[in-house]
């Protein structure tokens, strides 16, 4: 398989950066690869801070038994951050697959 591709398919279906890994590219790859797993702490911790409200009623009330709706509801405040957050994570996978898409690779 052609090396370009296999970057491709590395930063677009695996994670960003990993092609640029692949292609020898260590710098913007590493960079890319630092900025998703900060994204993805990110994404954990505003998903943990909007449920812990809920999660602390349902284990001081007895059964801890969560419906969906009650979920929706908890996150209801940070679904703009959240938005925000999922934005950040598809510019940082566009731009890698637009890297390796425009990179020179010697085959």
């Amino acid at each position: 398989m052609n090396k370009k591709i296999s970057a491709l398919l590395l930063s677009a279906l695996v994670m960003p950066g990993l092609g640029q890994l692949y292609l020898g590219r260590k710098m913007i790859g590493g960079i890319l690869i630092v900025l998703v797993n900060l994204i993805l702490i990110l994404a954990l911790f505003v998903l943990l801070r909007g449920l812990s409200p809920l999660i602390a009623s349902k284990i001081a009330g007895g059964p801890i038994i969560i419906t969906p709706a009650e979920v929706m509801n908890a996150l209801d405040g940070a679904s703009g951050f959240g938005k925000a957050v999922l934005a950040a994570f598809f510019l940082v996978w566009a731009f890698s697959v637009a890297d390796i898409l425009r990179a020179k690779v010697e085959s």
